[in-house]
């Protein structure tokens, strides 16, 4: 028997997730059709939305049946109370696959970004494998061996290996995909601006599945005979699902925004130039023509690049700098 059992904060607190994972679930469900509506994405990037959305749905059936059988199939029997429901371990595992493919998805965003350092991705890797293989562990070994919340107690430090995981995995993309994009800078206005906006973009898409995985380790650290963590674990699913959306669909407003600030005036001629036209024009004329050619470049919603222009070089040529923040921006907006 759990001690101070109470229902306010063992059955109450997985009541109140369910809730909140059923908000963010109808949040999901908008965000894919609006995916599948107005993207278009190669197939395996639509396999895998598809397999997320899959998976959230499957999760949101089992947490439903979990509370349903504690308040109404077994309503007032505090023997059953005790024992834990199929659906309750292996909603685990569900949880697991949805994190692990939108970890792996934002890894690989890591890779390309980071011009594909090796070390750099390989650390995210090991976060987001080490995560994946404690979950299934975890999973595996509840599914056989657990029947009562005593026996559950057991693999609390595989509950806390996940979480800390789980944590520090969305930290470390969010920070570096900002060190990343903060290396891209170029000093240039225009460019800065939008790889400010990236940078803001990559937090809050990282933000709020890491204040959850951090939340839920505090509780389950601090208030272990409670299911306070469950109520943060049940909406973990949707909030990996509802960031790679958010991300996904983001594209068109931030290349809509590209376009805005795309436009600069290149003046190609130097203090050379000058003297040469004027020198020729002591000979033809007093009136010296300056060419300037405004350049524009957009991008379709797939496969090809979006240009942050900025002032070109000496030689005409286009700015290193001004490049590197295109890379940036490609890398950032486009798919795997």
């Amino acid at each position: 028997m759990i001690p101070d059992f109470s229902l306010d904060k063992t059955i109450g607190a997985a009541f109140i997730g369910v809730v909140v994972a059923a908000i963010l679930h109808g949040v999901s469900c908008v965000q894919a059709w609006y995916y599948f509506t107005h993207q278009h994405d190669q197939w395996p990037l639509k396999s895998i939305v598809t397999a997320v959305i899959v998976l959230d749905t499957v999760h949101q059936v089992l947490i439903f049946h979990t509370v349903y059988s504690y308040l109404v199939g077994h309503y007032g029997d505090e023997t059953e109370l005790q024992k834990t429901v199929w659906s309750l371990l292996a909603e685990v595992l569900l949880n697991g696959f949805t994190a692990f493919l939108v970890q792996s998805f934002l890894a690989l965003r890591v890779w390309r970004l980071s011009s594909e350092n090796f070390v750099v991705t390989a650390i995210v890797a090991l976060l987001v494998i080490a995560e994946f293989g404690c979950i299934i562990a975890f999973g595996t070994l509840a599914l056989i061996h657990v029947h009562t919340f005593v026996e559950l107690a057991r693999l609390k430090y595989l509950s806390i290996s996940v979480n800390a995981l789980a944590a520090a995995g969305d930290v470390f993309i969010a920070g570096t995909l900002c060190l990343l994009l903060h290396r891209s800078r170029t000093g240039f206005q225009n460019s800065d601006t939008m790889i400010n906006k990236l940078i803001l973009f990559a937090v809050n898409t990282g933000l709020l599945t890491s204040l959850c995985a951090v939340a839920s380790l505090i509780s389950i650290l601090t208030a272990p005979n409670t299911f306070i963590y469950i109520t943060f674990f049940f909406c973990m699913g949707r909030l990996y699902s509802n960031s790679l959306l958010a991300t996904l669909n983001a594209r068109k407003r931030i290349r809509t925004a590209a376009e805005g600030i795309n436009t600069c005036g290149e003046i190609g001629f130097s203090l050379n130039d000058i003297s040469k036209v004027s020198t020729f024009s002591s000979h033809r004329g007093s009136s010296i023509s300056i060419k300037i050619d405004t350049t524009k470049e957009f991008s379709s919603d797939v496969g090809h690049n979006v240009v942050l222009a900025g002032p070109p070089t000496e030689n005409g040529l286009p700015d290193t700098l001004s490049s590197k923040a295109s890379c940036a921006f490609q890398e950032m907006i486009d798919v795997a």
